[in-house]
């Protein structure tokens, strides 16, 4: 949906967001959300599986009645639950995901919501954002913390057909994981089915489409250097990026 306008805000000097406790994650969700309408912004989504576990749910029903109830709060988790019903042939399904998501339970949850048959089984990963982060991604280091994790889940359950990788930064290990993984298993990175759930979600509710700009821009701020922020985003997006720095309170 390139005609829309994105204003994308990275609270890069206070991430990951993973092994923070409930109360943080929340306090630091709920003011990038706050800094987001104040710049206009009609529709937030929680591009963090960590702030969609452990924040949105608090944000939507406590907060969003007295900050706008026009606005709306969204986060990728359902998204993501509601495409693996059709993926999964055992119903048995991994999550690949930060410690503070798996503790909070939100994958099972959610999937037992929408398909009570599926049994989920959560695998913590604590190493795998610091390995990208560091630019480590493709080399030979980042193959003993992957492939713990990868034979820990199966050894929890063998019969997983189906893995979630319930963090935005995993898809970009998603090639060393499949090594480490028999060719049944499907990986499921999010990226796609969140952007058609956004996109249908719109067409749901033109109430909110209709507060959207569309400019066809793209705007960055984060809260660590400029000059960090860009090479971050190069890794993520293989592009040249300048952000403006913000702060957060």
């Amino acid at each position: 949906m390139p005609q829309y306008d994105y204003l994308y805000l990275g609270d890069n000097a206070r991430a990951p967001y993973g092994s923070r406790s409930f109360e943080v994650v929340y306090e630091f969700t709920l003011q990038a959300v706050r800094r987001l309408f104040d710049d206009g912004c009609p529709l937030v989504i929680l591009a963090c599986n960590t702030a969609s576990a452990k924040a949105l749910r608090t944000i939507q029903q406590r907060d969003l009645p007295l900050l706008d109830v026009r606005k709306r709060v969204l986060g990728i988790i359902r998204p993501t639950v509601e495409a693996v019903g059709n993926l999964t042939h055992t119903r048995h399904v991994g999550v690949f995901a930060t410690p503070g998501t798996i503790q909070s339970e939100s994958y099972p949850l959610e999937v037992n919501k929408l398909f009570p048959d599926i049994v989920v089984t959560g695998e913590a990963c604590p190493m795998w954002v610091p390995i990208v982060e560091n630019g480590e991604a493709e080399a030979d280091g980042a193959d003993y913390f992957i492939r713990q994790h990868a034979e820990r889940i199966l050894q929890h359950d063998p019969q997983i057909d189906t893995i979630i990788l319930g963090c935005t930064h995993y898809p970009l290990l998603e090639k060393k994981i499949s090594q480490f993984l028999p060719p049944t298993v499907k990986l499921v990175a999010q990226g796609n089915y969140v952007a058609h759930s956004l996109k249908d979600y719109l067409q749901r509710h033109p109430e909110t489409d209709s507060q959207c700009t569309k400019n066809a821009t793209t705007t960055f701020l984060t809260t660590e250097s400029e000059d960090n922020f860009s090479r971050m985003a190069g890794i993520f997006l293989n592009e040249n990026i300048r952000a403006r720095h913000i702060s957060l309170k």
